[in-house]
């Protein structure tokens, strides 16, 4: 039979870490997940800025006269401020994905509170002169105590995750999967940084080769690229 200490951390595990995650990512409870609007779709970028990657990301929406949603890192932003001021001039959403990339399921609230969302607001309001208050935790898993910043800020998951941080995945099928998957209301996370656990460097680079293509075929689909807040 099970002692009581490991029903109690199964009980803890199950209250802060699983129930949160199966309410928003099933029932999409306390969180977007995809827009409304016939014609309209959005893409993300996490885990930015970076030296290399996001210019030649904004420099391809640019060209394509796209308007995207960046959930930076903190500690990416203080290291990359120029970055911040570009994405924030050239029309951009930037929201939150913590100071550095760590599961909320391994941090107390307090901890995520003042050391990761408040943290990197302060940084990004510091560059911008603007707030946000967007905000996509790492790897999407949500606890318990997540859904009492809702007041704060919104939460944002996404209807498609095409696991572009494999440079394999870029190189072979990328550009299929977002386009056979991609539909009204759609919100895309992909990725302008390769630096996280379990990612390949280079992959953003395949990304972007990838990514252009896309963008050309979703003209013809006429479908808009639109910034996460317009599309709430």
């Amino acid at each position: 039979m099970l002692s009581h200490l490991t029903i109690g951390i199964i009980s803890i595990f199950i209250l802060y870490m699983l129930l949160p995650s199966l309410l928003t990512r099933l029932a999409g409870y306390g969180v977007m997940r995809r827009g409304t609007s016939p014609k309209e779709v959005a893409f993300t970028f996490d885990d930015g800025p970076h030296p290399e990657y996001t210019p030649r990301l904004l420099d391809l929406l640019a060209q394509h006269k796209v308007k995207a949603t960046f959930f930076v890192l903190g500690s990416q932003a203080e290291r990359y401020p120029e970055l911040i001021k570009r994405m924030d001039r050239e029309g951009h959403q930037i929201g939150i994905h913590n100071y550095i990339h760590t599961s909320n399921w391994l941090m107390l609230p307090g901890t995520i509170r003042r050391g990761h969302l408040k943290r990197t607001a302060d940084i990004v309001e510091s560059i911008i002169g603007t707030r946000p208050d967007y905000y996509r935790p790492p790897w999407g898993l949500i606890n318990m105590f997540d859904f009492f910043r809702l007041k704060q800020y919104r939460i944002v998951l996404w209807s498609l995750m095409a696991h572009d941080w494999s440079r394999k995945k870029c190189q072979t099928s990328l550009r299929s999967t977002l386009l056979n998957r991609i539909r009204d209301g759609s919100i895309i996370v992909l990725h302008d940084s390769g630096d996280t656990l379990g990612a390949d460097g280079n992959a953003p680079h395949y990304m972007l080769q990838a990514l252009e293509e896309v963008l050309n075929q979703l003209k013809a689909r006429n479908l808009k690229c639109v910034r996460v807040d317009e599309m709430a």
